[in-house]
Order: C-alpha cells, then sequence, then structure tokens
C-alpha cells in the first residue's frame, strides 16, 4: 500500500546545511525573525498536518471523485472539514503578506510545504494553491480597496481564489479570447464568456469564490496586447465585508478526468457578472503572470512530491516483497525467497528515483531562495540578479520537476510490478495524478519554448552564461574539496556541454526559424540535468561535514546521480546537434 512519511530530515538538510537559509533571513529585514528553530517546527507542523489530515483522504477522494448537480459541486468525503483544519491551522496564509492577515513567511518554506501537500493529496492541495496564486497577483496589481475586501478573507481559508484563463477554442494562444467586459457607470465591468479547465471554479469548500478572470474591454487592441484582468466574485460582497447576492457566475459541468480527481476542474459561465479591474487596462496579462509564475512552480512541486510518494512505497514494498535470491547468495535463509532490493534492477530503479527527487527538491529550495532575495533583499543587484535567475529557472523547474515526477511516478509503479498495475495498491493513481502536471499551467513543450525562446535566444544568452558562470566559480572555489572531487570532472563536462548547447542555439536560431521549436525540449532537459549536477556536487560537499546515515547517502546517491543519470545529457546535445531538419522536412499530408 502507499505510505508517506513527510521527508523533514532532507528538507532540514537543504535548507540549513545547503543554502543556510538562517543567514539569508536574517539579512532581510522582513525575514528576520524567521529562525531555523521556526521553520524546523513549521516544517514539523506541516509534516504532521498532511499525514494525518490530508493522506488519509488520497485514495478515497480519487475513488469518489467530485460530484455535479444543476451547478452545484460537491467535493469528496472528508474534503470540506480538512479544508477548514488546513485553514484554521494556518497553512493558506503562510507566505502571505503580513498587512493584510498573511503569516509573510520565506518561499525557500513554502515550497517544501507544498511538495508535502502534493505527496500527501494533490487533489485537495490544489483548491488552496491556487488560492495563494490569487493573493500574489492581487497583492502585487489590485487596488488598495480591492485588497482590504478580498485578501483578508483568501488568506484566512474562508474564501477560495482561481484563474480563468483558458476558452473552448483557444489555449496557449490568449490572444483571440472571447471574452469581454463592458464597462459600467459605477467604475466595475459586466463580464460575459465561457472558460474552461478552471481548477476549483466551483466547489463547497468555501463560503465565496473569487475567479481572475481574463477578458477584453471593447475597444481593446487586437491580440494578446488587449487582454485586461477582472475581479469576478461569485458572491458579490456587502459594504460590511459579508457575503450578499448571487453574482452571474455559474458552473456549467465539470471534467471527467484521467487523474486528481478530487479537484474539481469546471467550466464556468460568466454572464455579465460584476467584476473590478486589477492593475492597467490592457496590462492584465503580464499582471495574470504574476500568479503564472508561481502556479508554475507550485505544479512543478506536484511532480516532485508525487515522485517522493512514490518513491517511499516503492522502498517500503521493496523491502516486504520477497522473491528470489541475491546473486551473490541469499540474505534470508530462513525464508524460501529474499527481498527485493536485493536485486540490481530494482535497487537501480529506486536509487534513479532519489535521485531524481532530491536533485528536484534542491532546485525548489534555491528556487525559492531566489524568490525571497527578489522579494525581500534591501539590495537593488541582488534583487535584479534574483529576478533573472527566476525567469530562467522557472520553466525549468515546471516542466523538468513534472517530466521527471512522472517518470519517478513510473518507475515506483514498475517496481510494485502487478501490483502497481492493481488499483488498490496506490501507485497507479500516482501515475494518473502526476500525467496533469506535464499539461497544465502551460504544457512542458510551452516551458521549453519560454526557455529556449524568450530566456536565452531573446536576451542573447545572457541569462544562461550568468548561472553558467555562477556554477564555474563554485566549481573553482570546491573543486578542491574531497567531496566533489569525484564529481568535479563531470559536472565541468556537463557545463561545457549546457554552454556549447546554448552558443549553438544562439547561432541556428539566427538563421533558421524552426531552430528554437525544434530544440527547445531537449535543451530544456539538458539545462535540467546539468542543474540537478551542480546542486548534487553541492548538497555532497555539505554532507561531507555529517557523521549519520544522512551525509552517506548524499554521497553515494550523489555519485549514483552523476555516473547513471547526468550522463543522458550527452545524448540530448547528440539530438540537438540533428537540428530541425529532419522534425521539419516531411511534409504534413505525409503523416
Amino acid at each position: 500500500m502507499a505510505t508517506y512519511k513527510a521527508p523533514l530530515d532532507d528538507m532540514k538538510f537543504v535548507l540549513n546545511d545547503v543554502f543556510n537559509a538562517e543567514q539569508l533571513w536574517a539579512s532581510m529585514p522582513a525575514t528576520a525573525e524567521v529562525s531555523r528553530d521556526l521553520a524546523d517546527a513549521i516544517l514539523e507542523e506541516a509534516g504532521k498536518m498532511v499525514e494525518g489530515v490530508m493522506l488519509p483522504l488520497n485514495r478515497s477522494g480519487d475513488e469518489e471523485g467530485c460530484h455535479f448537480d444543476q451547478g452545484v459541486v460537491t467535493t469528496p468525503k472528508g474534503f470540506r472539514e480538512a479544508y477548514r483544519t488546513i485553514a484554521e491551522n494556518g497553512w493558506t496564509a503562510l507566505s502571505g503578506n503580513p498587512e493584510y492577515g498573511g503569516q509573510g513567511m520565506p518561499k525557500m518554506l513554502a515550497v517544501l510545504f507544498e511538495e508535502m501537500i502534493h505527496s500527501a493529496n494533490s487533489s485537495l492541495a490544489l483548491y488552496p494553491l491556487l488560492s495563494n496564486g490569487a493573493t500574489l497577483c492581487l497583492d502585487a496589481h489590485a487596488s488598495e480597496e480591492l485588497k482590504q475586501t478580498y485578501l483578508p478573507k483568501i488568506y484566512s481559508g474562508e474564501w477560495a481564489g482561481t484563474m480563468c484563463l483558458t476558452e473552448p477554442h483557444c489555449g496557449t494562444d490568449l490572444g483571440i479570447m472571447r471574452t469581454r467586459a463592458e464597462p459600467q457607470a459605477d467604475g466595475s465591468y459586466r463580464v460575459s464568456g465561457t472558460k474552461i479547465f478552471i481548477t476549483g471554479g466551483e466547489h463547497d469548500l468555501t463560503d465565496n469564490i473569487i475567479h481572475l478572470v481574463l477578458a477584453k474591454l471593447p475597444d481593446a487592441p487586437a491580440g494578446s496586447k488587449g487582454i485586461s484582468l477582472f475581479l469576478v466574485p461569485k458572491f458579490l460582497v456587502n459594504e460590511d465585508g459579508s457575503v450578499g447576492e448571487r453574482n452571474g457566475v455559474a458552473c456549467g459541468s465539470i471534467e471527467h478526468k484521467m487523474g486528481i480527481k478530487g479537484s474539481a476542474t469546471c467550466v464556468m459561465n460568466f454572464d455579465a457578472a460584476k467584476g473590478w479591474l486589477v492593475g492597467e487596462v490592457n496590462q492584465g496579462l503580464a499582471a495574470m503572470f504574476t500568479m503564472m509564475n508561481y502556479e508554475r512552480v507550485s505544479i512543478g512541486l506536484q511532480g516532485l512530491g508525487l515522485g517522493e510518494i512514490s518513491y517511499q512505497s516503492a522502498v517500503d514494498y521493496a523491502r516486504e516483497r520477497v522473491q528470489g535470491r541475491a546473486a551473490t547468495g541469499a540474505v534470508n535463509p530462513q525464508g524460501n525467497a529474499d527481498p527485493i532490493i536485493v536485486h540490481g534492477d530494482v535497487r537501480r530503479m529506486l536509487l534513479t528515483m532519489r535521485a531524481l527527487n532530491e536533485g528536484g527538491r534542491a532546485l525548489s529550495a534555491y528556487l525559492g531562495m531566489q524568490l525571497d532575495i527578489a522579494k525581500f533583499s534591501d539590495d537593488a543587484e541582488a534583487r535584479k540578479l534574483a529576478d533573472d535567475r527566476v525567469a530562467l529557472l522557472t520553466p525549468v523547474a515546471k516542466a523538468f520537476f513534472t517530466d521527471r515526477g512522472l517518470e519517478t511516478c513510473i518507475i515506483g509503479q514498475q517496481v510494485f510490478g502487478g501490483h502497481g498495475y492493481v488499483r488498490e495498491w496506490g501507485m497507479e493513481q500516482f501515475v494518473r495524478d502526476a500525467r496533469i502536471a506535464q499539461i497544465y499551467e502551460g504544457t512542458n513543450g510551452i516551458q521549453a519554448l519560454d526557455l529556449a525562446g524568450r530566456k536565452v535566444v531573446r536576451n542573447g544568452g545572457a541569462s544562461a552564461e550568468r548561472f553558467i558562470a555562477e556554477v564555474r566559480d563554485w566549481l573553482a572555489a570546491a573543486a578542491q574539496d574531497a567531496a566533489v572531487q569525484p564529481v568535479a570532472a563531470q559536472l565541468e563536462e556537463a557545463l561545457a556541454l549546457l554552454e556549447k548547447a546554448t552558443a549553438q542555439l544562439l547561432e541556428r536560431a539566427k538563421q533558421d526559424a524552426d531552430a528554437v521549436n525544434a530544440s527547445a525540449v531537449e535543451y530544456l532537459d539538458l539545462f535540467g540535468l546539468v542543474t540537478y549536477a551542480w546542486l548534487w556536487a553541492r548538497m555532497m560537499q555539505a554532507a561531507s561535514g555529517r557523521d549519520d546515515q544522512l551525509g552517506q547517502s548524499k554521497q553515494h546517491v550523489g555519485c549514483f546521480y552523476f555516473q547513471r543519470v547526468l550522463p543522458r545529457a550527452r545524448s540530448l546535445v547528440a539530438q540537438l546537434e540533428a537540428g530541425s531538419d529532419l522534425i521539419m522536412g516531411l511534409p504534413a499530408e505525409a503523416f
């Protein structure tokens, strides 16, 4: 059966040993009061909550799913009570703005919490996470009046938030959307249109749902430059802050999906619904991307979290399941077979899962650190560099976490053999739940195009060059460290491959319009592999000072990553060198 314990020791190791988070927080006034002891306590309480409240509902929520009846959506049994527990204990406000009721905790802590809740119950996790994204957008772009009215209630968990982008005829190409907003004499707008694939668009968890809706004004410019953002509540809000009459918002149906069945994915109809402008006219896409970029990191953590519970479940199964004998002789002579963890192929699978998960956890904490610096640092240059790093690595995190997350879940299912394909063991649910993370919040192909096209080619490779330089500087300082020496040459080779691929991409894009499209996915995978390699080297260095099982295991798994996972980079470079001719050369009618 599926088992999960929050990996607190590893999370604390990444925060404290690898990134020295307490020192960073102490250097910034907004986070100066966040001590190591406080951070550890928050993680420990989070672990108790996800294990005791969310995990027990994971399988039952998948079995039952959400119910739709004439516009009313009911979540699976136990979800409403669990959501209240989550909210009442402050988890819906963890990294929110303290001016409006948030707790103001660093993003480095929030990413680890989000990994936990995705491990325990991805369907239930999506409701508060969409609300968190909505609060980020409102805090950054809404008027003070809107902030005062809506942020405290969403932080408290009394109300929830959504984002409404996709329409039946358009997904990524938002410039052709049809939803319209008509200005009213009182300064509000009447919003009309249909949005699809809206996570948490309707449910029974909260008293109100606040939709952030992209729409066009009657005189808006064509394309994406004419998109504005509107706050449209399910129920209008009275002057005293209480919930008032129903707005012109209704759920038309919910989707019947492969996975995340406890998460309501809704068709939302807006019929002259009253809404308010968020940010500037025709600047809605930029405002929404404040939320989208957060959600992309969060959805990346869905892949990572599901990979972790799949790994833990596979390890427990491999220790208990007996079959065959170890190649070197029986290790369980009293029984008629040995546990399958003695077999080389099973160990290969488990080590691959662990290497990918722990590399991902380090990258999530690193990205959280950059987000904290960008938001809280007093140093303008540090904020600028951190913003640049976040922009570069967000598509990598979203796509690489989720691609490797599905890979890890499939490997975990394989460890279980036939039982992995049977519903009651839980492993097939992780595969189904992980699959969507590669698709929503911008498909992984779109993430790759964002990285290769916008973040590399469009700025002449400057951001990628700065990243490679940072890794090289670290390696130059650490290369003589006994813990790093065994992998230093491999990390330098990987950096050289990434540097070569970047230069090649920049050169080809000058002459070949298809170069970015033909190379983007492989380039992102290469970037992810090299980034994990750097972070594994940092973890190996940090672990060398520990005299415990965690320290020893880190160095062992790190070596496995360099020897058995990182070599994938060479084949990716070979694919990139093939160019676009074969991909684009076959006529469409020949497919």
